[in-house]
C-alpha cells in the first residue's frame, strides 16, 4: 500500500511537493509512478522513478517543471512541482509496477498497479 499526501490549493506559478510513502515494503524492486486525473479527463502519466537505481522519466506535461526523487531508505518518493499552471489541477495518484523500466516509461496506467485515494492539487489563476 502507498499513501499520497501534499496536495492543496496554490496560485499559478507556485510550487507544491507531493509525497508517496510505502507501507510495509520498500520501493527498491519497483518503479514508482505519479499519475493525475483532471475532471472529465483520462488518467495521465506524469513521471516515474526506478526504485532501485533512481532513473527518472517525465511525461511531456512535467518536463522542465517537475522533479521526482526517492529517499535513501527507498520508502518515500517525492514529486516536486514548480511553476504550476491551472491545467495542472487534478487528483494526483502514486502507484507502483514491478515491470521492466522500458514498460514503466510508457506511463500507461494499464502497466501499473491499483490507484488509491490520491491527493487533490488545485491551481488557481
Amino acid at each position: 500500500q502507498v499513501v499520497e499526501s501534499g496536495g492543496g490549493l496554490v496560485q499559478a506559478g507556485g510550487s507544491l511537493r507531493l509525497s508517496c510513502v510505502a507501507s510495509g515494503f520498500t520501493f527498491e524492486d519497483y518503479t514508482v509512478g505519479w499519475f493525475r486525473q483532471a475532471p472529465g479527463k483520462e488518467l495521465e502519466g506524469v513521471s516515474c522513478i526506478d526504485g532501485n537505481d533512481g532513473d527518472t522519466y517525465y511525461g511531456d506535461s512535467a518536463k522542465g517543471r517537475f522533479t521526482i526523487s526517492i529517499d535513501n531508505a527507498k520508502k518515500k518518493v517525492t514529486l516536486r512541482m514548480n511553476d504550476l499552471k491551472p491545467e495542472d489541477t487534478a487528483v494526483y495518484y502514486c502507484t507502483t509496477t514491478p515491470r521492466p523500466w522500458r514498460v514503466a516509461t510508457t506511463l500507461s496506467p494499464a502497466n501499473f498497479g491499483s490507484f488509491g485515494q490520491g491527493t487533490q492539487v488545485t491551481v488557481s489563476s
